[in-house]
């Protein structure tokens, strides 16, 4: 039996893995499926769903923090010990690298229907996030530094005890309908990763498994944006959070 830290990133590997195995799968169907199997609601829904799956399988033992952005504003805002911050990290892009895998093994032959051997952006878009054509470095930061602080900052809100205070089973469906509502307002320019496990363990995947260093390259280099972004912005929105209203209860005034 796993002890301490070991099943805490344990959890946090098994939960991320669920939350991006459900997600990038809602993604293939729709993706693959040529919308026969679903829109873009369809993916909102399906990757608000994945995160309230992933809350519910690792909540209990690890908090189910899922995301390296969630786990680094704990640490800065809420005392969460900063030598557990690298383990939960690792276990979060581990599990999303494998989930990228299975979703791959399952849809390799829809892939090759639609695509067959052909490795470009539009089928990479399936595992990770790139930006619109349009979409500047700047604005893909901002994109995704306040995507993640609304995230973060709405996820300290639901797990205030003095605030919201939610059941366990609230608070996960809670967040799951945050990520709902986040896809679909801040979806457009960049996909709303607000989450660098969630984007760079696929991405890893995909640079091994076809699609080559290119997964680094394209949208000019994009992929350091869905990891920045979201550390920062997470850090932000806790901080928000906290100076306005978890230090600030009327019980405490």
């Amino acid at each position: 039996m796993l002890r301490g830290t070991a099943r805490e990133c344990a959890a946090e590997f098994l939960g991320t893995l669920v939350l991006v195995t459900f997600g990038v799968a809602v993604v293939a169907q729709v993706t693959l499926g040529e919308k026969s199997h679903g829109e873009y609601l369809s993916i909102n829904l399906g990757w608000g769903l994945a995160v309230t799956m992933g809350i519910l399988v690792a909540g209990g033992v690890s908090g189910a923090h899922l995301n390296p952005a969630v786990t680094l504003a704990v640490a800065a805002w809420q005392g969460f010990p900063w030598r557990k911050v690298l383990p939960y990290c690792v276990a979060q892009v581990a599990g999303a690298f494998v989930a990228a895998a299975l979703v791959y093994g399952v849809y390799h032959e829809a892939l090759q229907k639609s695509v067959g051997d052909r490795r470009d952006q539009s089928t990479a878009g399936i595992w990770a996030t790139y930006p619109q054509s349009y979409l500047s470095p700047l604005g893909g930061l901002v994109d995704q530094i306040v995507g993640t602080a609304l995230l973060v900052a709405v996820v300290f809100a639901i797990g205030d005890r003095r605030n919201a205070n939610p059941t366990a089973v609230q608070g996960a469906i809670a967040v799951g309908l945050l990520v709902v509502l986040i896809g679909m307002t801040f979806g457009l320019n960049a996909g709303y990763a607000i989450n660098p496990a969630r984007d760079f363990g696929p991405r890893l995947f995909t640079a091994v498994a076809g699609w080559g260093s290119d997964v680094f390259r394209w949208g000019d280099g994009f992929w350091w944006i869905p990891i920045v972004g979201p550390l920062v912005g997470g850090v932000l929105g806790g901080g928000i959070y906290q100076m306005v209203i978890g230090r600030h209860h009327p019980q405490e005034s």
